[in-house]
């Protein structure tokens, strides 16, 4: 009996060996089948508000960090393929909180701001910027922005979807589809227009359930009152637009320039602002209630000032700009001299000091501060619009710290998925941007891209500035 049992433990004993064995031996091909790329000798910036780590070491292994850490304290794979970014700076990919894919950030774009529907057709307009849409969103990756988030557009904007599935070339994108408003402008109300005009508490929840059956990311709303329009009454349909929305698992991002609007709005639960407050500073109250409700703020300080550059001929862009984004689209800009038949319109800049203020005292409240471009806008130009951002970001007051934070973990809390988006730590996605020089003393040193890196894939390298050649 003794000796049965004892045969019969040792065969079980074999084949639990067998069996462990089998997994080493498939775990061991299945490593060996994996892209395991080492970038070693940077300064890393995480994105977590940790201080930069130097001569830093990152492993990648297929679209996840493996393993980070200092040189010497961080394991190099065999078979790794390893790339020596000495004097180099690795940060997150950035992400551009605010875009608009419905509009081509040229002259012809807005027919509601300026009306040029006689010269242009805003049907071929249209048609223009559906035709580009894969390199405009290549202009994105080759601008070092790994993700975006398109708040508010037609239903044809969810056509982005099955353009950016699978598509290593394309930035990840969020999409809140079409938004919610008390009116549209001439120009933007028509098959193409961006938003649901709603006007009754019933009619809003209606529009919400509706939209969500497409599962945006998220929920905008369009918010400018005008004489014309009651506060009290718009007010009402705008909190059962957002108490459907959290019912059913959507963030809200509202438009809301001015104080009183913006008050209202994070009253009736707001998750997002996506603009600037530019009309009186932000009273500790607010501050105070954000803050406790986790509203995430997105300043665009860029938008209104390039709209008066463009329409008063005084647009200067930098090198950058002019390589990264649309060469059409910036032509278009030097149309207005035969429009306006050699007259130049200078206007007036707009005055951005508070603005400026409300962000620094945004930030000195602790709320959550997003960088975003609103690219798409006439001026704010496709790719290269989130750097002229970050610039004037630290014009404002915040130090480059603050505001490639804003860029990188912040941005990723808009999308939704800060859980592997915006920071450098192992497990989350490898979307990683490296520079030929320190973004901490020049914020402007954003544009000296070498690499550009989403899911563990090289997207753009350049050569010249890695003289040890571009990783295989």
């Amino acid at each position: 009996m003794n000796t049965h049992k004892s045969v019969t433990n040792e065969l079980l004993r074999l084949f639990v060996c067998g069996l462990l064995c089998c997994a080493t031996l498939i775990a061991g091909d299945a490593l060996a089948d994996m892209d395991i790329t080492v970038l070693t000798g940077a300064t890393l910036f995480d994105g977590s508000g940790a201080p930069p780590l130097t001569n830093a070491v990152v492993v990648v292994r297929d679209d996840r960090i493996a393993d980070i850490g200092p040189l010497g304290q961080v394991p190099i794979p065999s078979g790794a393929v390893v790339t020596d970014l000495r004097g180099k700076w690795i940060l997150p990919g950035l992400v551009d909180a605010h875009v608009h894919f419905f509009q081509s950030g040229g002259l012809y774009t807005r027919p509601d701001v300026i009306d040029l529907r006689h010269v242009r057709p805003y049907d071929i307009e249209i048609a223009t910027i559906r035709r580009q849409l894969p390199a405009t969103l290549t202009r994105y990756t080759r601008s070092g922005v790994t993700s975006v988030v398109d708040l508010a557009g037609p239903a044809w904007t969810y056509e982005l979807r099955r353009l950016t599935y699978g598509s290593a070339a394309s930035p990840r994108v969020a999409l809140a589809g079409p938004g919610l408003a008390p009116a549209l402008q001439p120009g933007l109300d028509g098959e193409h227009a961006p938003a649901i005009v709603v006007r009754t508490p019933a009619q809003a929840r209606r529009a919400v359930r509706s939209l969500a059956s497409d599962r945006p990311d998220l929920l905008k709303i369009w918010f400018a009152l005008t004489p014309k329009l009651d506060p009290e009454r718009e007010f009402r349909w705008v909190y059962a637009a957002i108490d459907e929305a959290h019912k059913l698992g959507l963030r809200v991002a509202v438009h809301a320039t001015k104080l009183e609007l913006a008050r209202e709005m994070v009253r009736a639960g707001v998750d997002i602002l996506v603009h600037s407050i530019d009309d009186e500073l932000i009273e500790p109250e607010l501050l105070s209630l954000m803050r406790a409700r986790g509203v995430l703020y997105i300043p665009t300080l860029g938008v209104g000032r390039r709209y008066a550059e463009v329409l008063g001929q005084q647009l200067a862009l930098s090198p950058f700009e002019k390589a990264m984004a649309d060469s059409d689209v910036i032509a278009s800009f030097d149309d207005l001299r035969w429009l306006n038949r050699g007259r130049t319109s200078k206007r007036r800049l707009p005055d951005n000091r508070i603005a400026n203020e409300n962000l620094l005292r945004v930030h000195r409240a602790g709320i959550q501060i997003a960088a975003g471009s609103d690219a798409g806008n006439i001026g704010s130009l496709h790719g290269p619009g989130l750097h002229r951002e970050l610039e004037l970001m630290v014009g404002a007051g915040l130090t480059p710290t603050q505001v490639l934070l804003s860029a990188t973990r912040n941005g990723a809390a808009v999308m939704g998925r800060g859980n592997e988006l915006g920071r450098l730590q192992p497990g989350m996605l490898a979307d990683l941007l490296v520079l030929d020089s320190d973004p901490l003393a020049d914020i402007r040193n954003t544009e000296n891209i070498v690499l550009v890196i989403k899911g563990g894939q090289i997207l753009h390298c350049d050569t010249k500035t890695l003289p040890a050649g571009c990783p295989e």
